[in-house]
């Protein structure tokens, strides 16, 4: 991965990485709530040989090497029972032996004859008790160990040096610290995920990905817009945004696939539901009819029709009632807008394949083509049923719909598939709902906008009949 790919993820996944930064943060700052502050006190222990009076230099050398070599044994020694119980008698505390035993520690650093104890306790003044009555009780412990014979010294001495203090800070917990490992954590794990559900992210993402996976042209890239439900026509949502820009690219892309032949009848299909095909298919033939052609949009997919509802619209009648003969083309057909009719698919039947398959539909289809210029078919998905298949073979043309971040790489190459078993092959694919800013270069003039003049009363009233004229059509 480059830097653009990791800088990407990071852009697309930032909500997951601070998800799971503020999930690890609140857990520390819960820790260190429900933890009961604990005090550390140290005392520190010399251990030193019992020579006599006429004790040599070689005699301390020696003796130096037999405490280094038996001090790390001793650190043991400081939890025992032996330690323990004297001390628990001695300060008069009501503590269990192995509760204690727990509280203390010991250590001792390399090539060195120091033992340091540390207990650790709830209440700082009793941790430095603790640990100077332990310190004395485990010098006594390990003396007595070493002495071989009741009649001769024990050949080791143990001294406190530095005795415990009582400590005025907690030793845990630790805020800053615990917040601290509480955010790399976070960061960590966050990144970690982030990058992980990249990894398995099959999905299409962007166009350069489309046109190498699908190895088809990429006629065009449709963005993301909120508003694409309310007003299903982009020119109508915003004639310079985007995404109407987008729907004339596609158009300007369709009609250099074939500059001698161009192609008259378009199917629009998609490898699945949801993911664009019918908006892209009633923008296509808006876009056509905005560049003057007379355009026919036909609604074939008969089990999940949409256009009706979206484009308010008639939806009993339509492509079904003429099939099945109780209603002419002439009847049926809808206008909405200059140079646009719509056919949508009527009553949902019970034999949607049989009816697109028969001879009704093709029929009709001819009907249709002789009436406009182009005829833009929005059939079925591609892999539920095979509907979209059957339309595709008809068609002079046939594009793919691809949804961003949606359809995955399987999908795309089984819906390329599906179109090969009737000897058809897209002439391009769309992705379409993209989010990815990297792929804005696509649209050169995204902010465009005409410098109009002010709009007068009168012709703002013009325009308001104009309008409701078309919507009664």
């Amino acid at each position: 991965m480059s830097l653009r790919d990791y800088l990407r993820v990071l852009r697309k996944r930032w909500r997951l990485i601070v998800a799971i930064l503020l999930v690890c943060v609140l857990a520390g700052a819960g820790y260190l709530l429900s933890s009961t502050k604990k005090y550390e006190a140290t005392a520190q222990i010399f251990v030193s040989t019992a020579g006599a009076a006429d004790t040599t230099a070689a005699d301390l050398a020696q003796g130096n090497t037999f405490t280094q070599a038996r001090v790390q044994s001793y650190t043991s020694v400081a939890n025992s029972p032996a330690v323990t119980e004297p001390v628990l008698k001695q300060l008069g505390i009501t503590m269990g032996v192995d509760a204690l035993a727990g509280e203390i520690s010991a250590d001792a650093p390399l090539n060195k004859v120091l033992i340091n104890v540390h207990v650790t306790d709830r209440d700082p003044v009793q941790a430095a008790g603790l640990a100077n009555a332990v310190a004395a009780q485990f010098s006594k412990v390990v003396e007595d160990l070493e002495q071989t014979t009741a009649t001769q010294p024990s050949p080791v001495k143990l001294t406190v040096t530095q005795p415990a203090q009582v400590p005025t800070s907690p030793s845990s917990p630790k805020p800053k610290l615990d917040i601290a490992l509480a955010i790399l954590v976070g960061l960590v794990l966050g990144l970690g995920f982030a990058f992980l559900r990249e990894m398995l992210d099959n999905t299409v993402k962007d166009p350069d990905e489309l046109a190498t996976h699908s190895a088809l042209p990429v006629l065009g890239m449709i963005p993301w817009d909120k508003r694409a439900a309310a007003v299903p026509i982009s020119f109508r949502a915003d004639a310079h945004g985007s995404r109407a820009e987008g729907y004339r690219q596609l158009r300007t892309n369709l009609q250099f696939v074939d500059i001698d032949n161009p192609p008259k009848i378009i199917a629009v299909t998609s490898a699945l539901p949801q993911e664009g095909k019918s908006h892209t298919a009633l923008n296509l033939a808006a876009a056509l009819a905005e560049a003057g052609q007379r355009v026919c949009l036909i609604e074939a997919d008969l089990r999940k029709p949409s256009l009706a509802n979206a484009l308010g619209l008639v939806g009993d009648a339509g492509l079904t009632s003429v099939l099945i003969g109780r209603a002419s083309l002439a009847e049926v057909i809808q206008s909405v807008g200059d140079n646009l009719e719509v056919l949508v698919s009527g009553a949902v039947p019970p034999n949607p394949s049989e009816l697109l398959n028969s001879e009704a539909f093709r029929h009709t289809l001819r009907a249709v083509r002789t009436r406009v210029d182009t005829v833009v078919i929005d059939t079925a998905p591609l892999l539920p049923v095979a509907d979209g298949a059957q339309i595709a073979a008809l068609a002079d043309a046939t594009v793919l719909v691809v949804r961003a971040a949606k359809t995955t790489h399987d999908q795309i190459t089984r819906a390329i598939e599906t179109l090969a078993n009737v000897d058809v092959t897209p002439v391009g694919v769309i992705l379409s709902m993209a989010q990815n800013r990297r792929s804005a270069g696509y649209y050169y003039y995204q902010e465009y906008r005409p410098n109009r003049r002010p709009v007068t009363s009168s012709e703002k009233a013009s325009e308001k009949a104009s309008e409701k004229a078309t919507t009664k059509s």
